[in-house]
This record gives structure tokens, C-alpha cells and sequence, in this order.
């Protein structure tokens, strides 16, 4: 179609009752049409200048005019009725590519798809020319993304607030077996989603001195002699499938107060002239800077303010836009703090209670906890984020000040319960006196709020027993927990539409927004017929990543063989580590016995290590080197082969998780919060291997013990062996595993680079094995015997994976949403009406019963 037809095309779609509404008709000419405009008036191409890219940007602007209309009738219903507002803080919003959830939650893939066939495109080439957004590193961006979907989908009113990172995270790329970090420059050929707003820029202060001044009788506290930076917001729809609910993610870009100093670029300075511009908008360059220097780490903790004190100042913002009555605005307002990272929230809105809004302390107090949750993420003491008090004063003296005037009045209130109590007021204060003085932020978090969740039972119940049992003891009321989920649209509609079509086609498709339907499966689990749908479901999926596998990193693997994957996150408490072990061993074991009878495997991993975590990384060359031997090795054949995916992201995750057959989540138990990888393997059919660890219990008792691989250490088990649990028995005691050991230590796998792997060696055996590798490693052999020998019964084994996925409704990230609503922020979820379009499809009555 020659883009001068456009006009004639607008005018005769229009006379037809098609596309009365070129911006907003869901038919497939009034998207042609759409599409057209964009390319020639938005991008000034034509069909012979356009790229692919140029056409996917067209048709991602075309989806989102259709959004545009019921975003800003949803944010002027929120505003009209000023009904209570989820504000979803969180550093990282891994949202993936947004073309595709966009338009399942539309309900128009069938239409961009016919109407991109009737221009002669691909629908699924142009989508996979959209990058992947950076703006998170593993789980917990990628929970807050779920999140956002479910609140809209839900109907909550609801903004997620977080930094549009220049360079994300980084994109990985593997260098002779080593991770090699790039800038990840998503940005570069710009985002047709997000819309700049900046008429709600901030003003954010940094460093300066506290002064108190007298103010008609009384005392107030002013910020003099700060700098400032500038926050500038950019918006990006979040669409609620089925509905007309499109909420908000917010994103703060950092800019300079003054982009120019004219007076040192006339004389001459001109890098001078630039200095602050430059400096100001590192803020926002990079996710999670370098720590392991003092200026990294600084960076992280101005980072974290400037956030935080946009989002703040903008809540605030839209409270005094419909209210007059500060003590409304628990009622008005949920903060949701997800992680320490946004603790600074805390004291900033007390701050701006006070010395702008000039409240007393009491009454900001009492806002600020109603006001605020916090959900904890993490148990591992090192990941509890402290900053050091001569940094705070340096940079936020007032809020320091604030700080220590909230840990007085909380310690005079523990010191009045346990008078006399010293070693749990040096415990439980806000600011860790030794070695040196830091200020705790998970402290902060809870004092500063009404409700402390954790995001598994097990983890919520050693947070509160455990690392945080003062605070438990202190506010019982406070702790709850809030099992993750992730969601089913991207997961299993977007990321499976084999499976999702299999699934519809046979219980129906209400299970897309209410998960639990998904039990009308389990009737189907013994029928021969349907084992063998979902049995080439996988095997499609599986030929799919096999075929990935091979242009990515030239390893050729079957889709018959077992596909083994541990995909997170690299950690050493996620025992990537451990994998390897078995690895080795099967190898062995196939190296003694060339006859030996296995089951086919491939195994895949994908993970990112911290730029800065030298073991991480030296696990990343591990698993290369071992592959390097394994897949190249002729007396192993097709019997074995170990593959390392680089870059792991959400689009490449989409890729993996539908073709997985067993899931690894075998991280030391009592170490993972919750894991949500483990809900999405489940979702797709995948087995799970794992220990009684986050999430995996949860998923043990909704799939039952028999559809579920368990071994190792139970958490009590892991804690009562610390300080008399001896890797080195183990090492001498069990041949196997002294074998597999001392081939790495021996450099079988690094013939060329002796001695790389004697870190690793060194953390098992003289290190004492902190994360008890050696101490699961039998246990976990055994357990893998037993993957073997159920994969080679295939009806079995399906049976066993439609019972997972059957299973799986606790853990869609809905039914956590509605139970955050219903228990910690006492929202209600708000019906947004749009007239239709005459071309407007219908939704099912399914579709529309949106589950609460």
C-alpha cells in the first residue's frame, strides 16, 4: 500500500463506519491507517526509506494513540471521584518489550497482525525489533513489572514511580568464557512509549547545612546552600487487559539546574562550562553504580534521594491537588516501598510535612507510618543496605537530623518496654555504632511504616524470627506475608501461545485473568490425547530455542533431549555452582562408561553477574569451560551438552521458559526470599528441582509432592550446622565428589589458564562452604537419578507437567495484588467506562469478569 493513498484511504475507511476514529478504531484499516500517517508525518518515511525498524516504530505509536484516550480518561476519573492511589516505588521496573503485552491487553494481536499482512509485513518481525527497556537486573524488577500489570488489569488506581536509567544494567556479551560488561544504550533509537512531562519537573537538593530559624514563636528547619538538580518525568501507559484501566509508570530523568555556564564557556573552559550538566545527570546513567569505590558508592545513595524526593514531592503534589485535610492522606495515599532502596521515602515525606507544610512532629509521624509499606526482599545481612553517617551528613543533613530525632523517640519507646535492656537497644537502633557509624535502612523501613512484608511464608517467617526478630517482637502487628506471583499475560499468554491456546481452547479463557481456572486442567491430565497436544506444544518450543541456541552461540542440541535450566541472577547462594558439580560428575560417569544408558540433556543456563563480583564471574567462566570440554568431546556425543546464553533478559526469557522440561531452583535453603523464575517454569510445564527454599515450598504444596523433585538441607537444617558442618569430610568420604572437585582444581577445565578456579576450590573446602554445596551435592546426584529415570516414561512425566501448570493460580501476581490491597493498602478498584468505537470488538463476558 503506497503510503500517498493515506488521505484517500482515511476519507473511504471513515465513509465505511470502519475507522471512525483513526487514533482510537480497533479495526484493521483504521490501524493501516494509523500506521501510515506515523510512518510518512511522525518518522517522514516512505515505503522505500522505511526500515524495519522505522515500521515497528509507526505501529508501536499507532498502539499507543489507542491507549492514549484511555489513559487520560483514567487519570481524570481517579482525579474527579479522588479515590485512594497505590504509589509503587521500586529502583528497577523490568518491563521487558512492551509491544506485545500492549496489544494482548488491547485484545488486538489478530488485528496488528491481519493489518500488517495486508501492508505485506511480518507482525513478528517488527515486534522483535523493539529492545528490551533496561531499567532492572533480575527479580525484583521484574516483580514490579508483574505488579503493574496486575494492578491495572485489577482496576487499582495505581502509579509505579522509578529512574529512566540512560544504560540500564549492562548488556552482557562473553569473551573467552569471561563476562564482558557493555553500556546497554536502549535509549539509542528512542522509545515510542514513554511521553515527556516536563511541566512536572522537581527540584532536588543535595548536600548544603541545616539551620534552624525562629518563625513566629516557634523554630523552623531550613536547607540552605544546597545543589540542585533537576527531576524530569517521563510517563509510559500500563494497560489492563480487558479493561479500560490504563495507569502510570513514572520514571525520573536527573538534568542540570543550569544546563550551560555561559560565563566559563566564553572564557574558554569549555569542559568547566558543562561540568554540572554532566555530573547532574550521572544520576540517572547507570542502574546500581560500581560500589566498590567510595564514589560509586555515593553515587548509589544520591541515586536513591533523587528518586525518592521526586516521587515524594509529585505524591504530594497530586494530594494538595484534591485535598486540604492533611490527616486524609492515609486515606488517600499508599506508598509501597519496594525494598530498602526507596527508604529515604521515610524521612523525605516527613521532611516536606514539616518544614514545608509546617506540621508538627507528631502529626507528620503518624502520616508518614500510616501512610508507607515496606516489603523486604532479601535476608543476607550484606544486602541490607546501610550508608555511612559522615556520607548522610555530608550530603542529607537534614535528613540525618530527621533520622536521628525518629531513632531517639523509637529507642525511649523499646528502652521503656526493656528498661535496663542495652544490648537490644544497640541491636535495634537506627544507626549501627560499630566499627563505624552507619544508618540501618531496613530499620528505617519498619519503624517508618504500618506493615513489613516479606514475599514467601518461609521467608516472612524467618525475617520475623530471624533478622528482624526484635522489630517482630517490637510490632507483631506490623509483619505479614505476601507470597510474589507473576503474570499469566506475559508468562504464558504472551510468552506460551501454543500452550495458552491449547489451554483456551480447552477450559476456556477466563484463566487469563483468573488464574485458578487453570484447575480445570487436572480432569484433562490423564487423557492420552491431551498428553500428547501438550507433549508438542514443548517440542515445538523446545525446537524454537534449539534453533536460538545455534544462531546465538553455534552449539547444535536436540529438542529430544531433557532441557535442563537454571536461569537467574548468578549468586553464589543460587549455586550455579552446584549444577556445574553434577555436571561434572554425569561426565565422569559417561567417561568411565561410554555405554553408560542417560537421558539425553541439555543444559542451559543464563545469568548476569554484579560488574564487581569477581566469584560470580569466575562461576560464569566455569560454566564456558566445562561446556567447552563437554560439547566438543566425541565419546559424549548428544548424551550431554552445556550452553550459556549471554545477555539474559525478559525477551530471552520469553524464549526459555516455554521450552524448559526441568527447572533448577536450588539455591541454599533459607537464603532466597521467594524466587518467582520457579512460578513461571511451573506456569509452562516445567518440572522443579529444588530445595524446601522461597517460593519452592508454596509450589510443593499447591502441586503436590509427588509432581516435585526435592532434596538438600532444610533452612533449620542449613542454621543448625553452622560451626560444625566439615566440607572436607565430604570431599575425603565421597569419591565422586572428590573427583569432580579436583578436576577443576587440577585445571582440567582450564588447561591454559592454570589455577583461575582456586577461588572457587578454596570457598568448598578451606572456606568452609558457607552456602553448603558439599553438604546437598549427594542429595542432589540422587534426586537428579530420579529425574532421569521418570523422563524416559513420557506420559508420566507429562501428566506430572499438566499438573504443575493446573496448579499454578496462587501464583499469579494478581491474587498477590489483591491481597496488598485488601490488607496493606485498603484500596478499591476504580471502573473506568469508554464509549466504543463502532469497530470496537466485543470482550467475552470472561474476559471482562475481572477477578478482584
Amino acid at each position: 500500500m503506497k503510503v500517498q493513498d493515506v488521505k484517500k484511504q482515511v476519507t473511504q475507511a471513515k465513509a465505511d463506519g470502519a475507522c471512525m476514529d483513526v487514533q482510537m478504531g480497533m479495526s484493521v484499516d483504521s490501524l493501516i491507517c494509523d500506521f501510515n500517517i506515523h510512518l510518512k508525518y511522525t518518522l517522514a518515511k516512505d515505503e522505500y526509506t522505511a526500515t524495519n525498524q522505522d515500521r515497528f516504530q509507526a505501529l508501536a505509536l499507532a498502539v499507543r494513540d489507542r491507549l492514549i484516550e484511555r489513559w487520560i480518561n483514567t487519570q481524570q476519573t481517579y482525579h474527579h471521584r479522588n479515590v485512594k492511589r497505590v504509589y509503587y516505588l521500586s529502583l528497577e521496573f523490568l518491563v521487558g518489550r512492551a509491544m506485545g503485552n500492549n496489544v494482548i491487553s488491547l485484545l488486538m494481536e489478530d488485528t496488528c497482525r491481519d493489518a500488517m499482512n495486508k501492508l505485506g509485513l511480518d507482525w513478528d518481525v517488527l515486534r522483535d525489533e523493539e529492545v528490551d527497556a533496561a531499567l532492572g537486573n533480575g527479580g525484583l524488577g521484574r516483580l514490579a513489572a508483574c505488579f503493574l500489570d496486575s494492578m491495572a488489569t485489577l482496576k487499582l488506581p495505581a502509579i509505579g514511580y522509578g529512574l529512566r536509567y540512560d544504560y540500564g544494567m549492562f548488556r552482557q556479551r562473553v569473551e573467552n568464557g569471561y563476562q564482558v560488561e557493555e553500556p546497554d544504550n536502549w535509549l539509542r533509537l528512542g522509545n515510542p512509549w514513554e511521553i515527556p512531562h516536563p511541566e512536572y519537573s522537581y527540584r532536588v537538593r543535595f548536600d548544603g547545612r541545616a539551620e534552624q530559624q525562629r518563625l513566629n514563636g516557634g523554630s523552623r528547619w531550613r536547607w540552605e546552600d544546597t545543589n540542585l538538580v533537576i527531576g524530569m518525568p517521563f510517563d509510559t501507559p500500563i494497560v489492563g487487559f480487558g479493561s479500560y484501566n490504563v495507569n502510570t509508570l513514572r520514571l525520573w530523568s536527573a538534568k542540570a539546574a543550569e544546563e550551560f555556564d555561559f560565563h566559563d564557556f566564553s572564557r574558554g573552559s569549555y569542559v568547566e562550562a558543562v561540568e554540572d550538566k554532566v555530573m547532574a545527570e550521572n544520576l540517572t546513567k547507570v542502574l546500581y553504580p560500581d560500589d566498590s569505590v567510595s564514589a560509586g558508592r555515593e553515587l548509589r545513595l544520591r541515586q536513591q534521594y533523587f528518586f525518592v524526593s521526586c516521587s515524594i514531592q509529585d505524591i504530594v503534589r497530586r494530594f494538595k491537588n484534591d485535598n486540604d485535610d492533611w490527616t486524609a492522606f492515609p486515606d488517600k495515599v499508599a506508598i509501597q516501598l519496594n525494598d530498602t532502596h526507596p527508604a529515604l521515602a521515610v524521612p523525605e515525606l516527613m521532611r516536606i510535612l514539616m518544614d514545608d507544610e509546617q506540621l508538627d512532629w507528631d502529626e507528620a509521624w503518624d502520616i508518614t507510618v500510616n501512610a508507607t509499606g515496606y516489603t523486604n526482599h532479601t535476608l543476607l545481612p550484606e544486602a541490607l543496605e546501610k550508608w555511612p553517617v559522615h556520607m548522610f551528613e555530608r550530603i542529607l543533613p537534614r535528613h540525618l537530623q530527621i533520622i536521628y530525632e525518629i531513632n531517639s523517640r523509637f529507642l525511649r519507646q523499646v528502652a521503656t518496654r526493656h528498661p535496663g535492656d542495652n544490648e537490644r537497644l544497640a541491636r535495634m537502633s537506627l544507626i549501627e555504632e560499630y566499627p563505624d557509624k552507619h544508618v540501618r535502612m531496613a530499620y528505617l523501613s519498619v519503624v517508618g511504616s504500618h506493615s513489613t512484608n516479606g514475599v514467601a511464608a518461609l521467608h516472612t517467617k524467618l525475617l520475623q524470627e530471624g533478622v528482624m526478630r526484635d522489630f517482630g517482637d517490637t510490632f507483631p502487628e506490623r509483619f505479614n506475608n505476601k507470597t510474589n506471583g507473576v503474570t499469566p499475560r506475559r508468562w504464558l499468554l504472551k510468552a506460551n501461545p501454543g500452550l495458552s491456546q491449547l489451554i483456551t481452547d480447552t477450559i476456556g479463557d477466563s484463566w487469563i485473568t483468573d488464574l485458578d481456572q487453570l484447575r480445570g486442567l487436572e480432569k484433562h491430565a490423564g487423557k492420552p490425547a491431551f498428553r500428547k497436544k501438550v507433549r508438542e506444544v514443548k517440542r515445538a518450543n523446545k525446537a524454537a530455542l534449539a534453533d536460538y541456541i545455534e544462531r546465538e552461540v553455534g552449539v547444535t542440541v536436540s529438542p529430544d533431549s531433557l532441557f535442563d535450566v537454571q536461569i537467574k541472577r548468578l549468586h553464589e547462594y543460587k549455586r550455579q555452582l552446584l549444577l556445574c558439580l553434577y555436571i561434572i560428575t554425569l561426565f565422569n560417569r559417561i567417561k568411565d562408561t561410554p555405554e553408560l544408558d542417560v537421558v539425553p540433556r541439555t543444559f542451559i543456563f543464563g545469568a548476569k553477574a554484579a560488574p564487581g563480583y569477581s566469584m560470580a564471574k569466575l562461576i560464569i567462566k566455569l560454566i564456558h569451560q566445562i561446556g567447552g570440554v563437554i560439547n566438543w568431546d566425541p565419546q559424549i556425543g548428544d548424551k550431554m551438552k552445556v550452553v550459556f546464553l549471554p545477555d539474559y533478559r525478559v525477551s530471552l526469557a520469553e524464549k526459555i521458559f516455554p521450552a524448559a522440561d526441568l527447572s533448577e531452583q536450588i539455591s541454599t535453603a533459607g537464603m532466597e526470599a521467594s524466587g518467582t523464575g520457579n512460578m513461571k517454569f511451573a506456569m509452562n510445564g516445567a518440572l522443579t528441582i529444588g530445595t524446601l527454599d522461597g517460593a519452592n515450598i508454596e509450589i510443593k504444596q499447591e502441586v503436590g509432592e509427588d509432581n516435585i523433585f526435592i532434596f538438600g538441607l532444610t533452612a533449620q537444617q542449613v542454621e543448625a550446622s553452622r560451626g560444625s558442618y566439615d566440607p572436607m569430610s565430604v570431599y575425603h568420604s565421597d569419591h565422586e565428589i572428590r573427583r569432580a572437585i579436583d578436576l577443576i582444581k587440577d585445571d582440567f577445565f582450564s588447561l591454559t589458564e592454570p589455577g583461575i578456579f582456586r577461588p572457587l576450590v578454596s570457598a568448598l573446602l578451606e572456606g568452609g562452604d558457607y552456602y553448603m554445596l558439599l553438604a546437598d551435592l549427594r542429595s542432589y546426584i540422587e534426586t537428579q537419578a530420579n529425574v532421569d529415570a521418570l523422563y524416559r516414561d513420557p506420559e508420566t512425566w507429562t501428566e506430572k507437567a499438566i499438573l504443575n501448570i493446573a496448579r499454578t493460580g496462587m501464583f499469579s501476581s494478581d491474587r498477590t495484588i489483591a491481597e496488598y490491597a485488601r490488607d496493606i493498602w485498603r484500596a478499591d478498584p476504580v471502573d473506568i467506562d469508554l464509549p466504543q468505537t463502532p469497530a470496537q470488538p466485543a470482550k467475552s463476558a470472561k474476559v471482562a469478569a475481572i477477578k478482584r
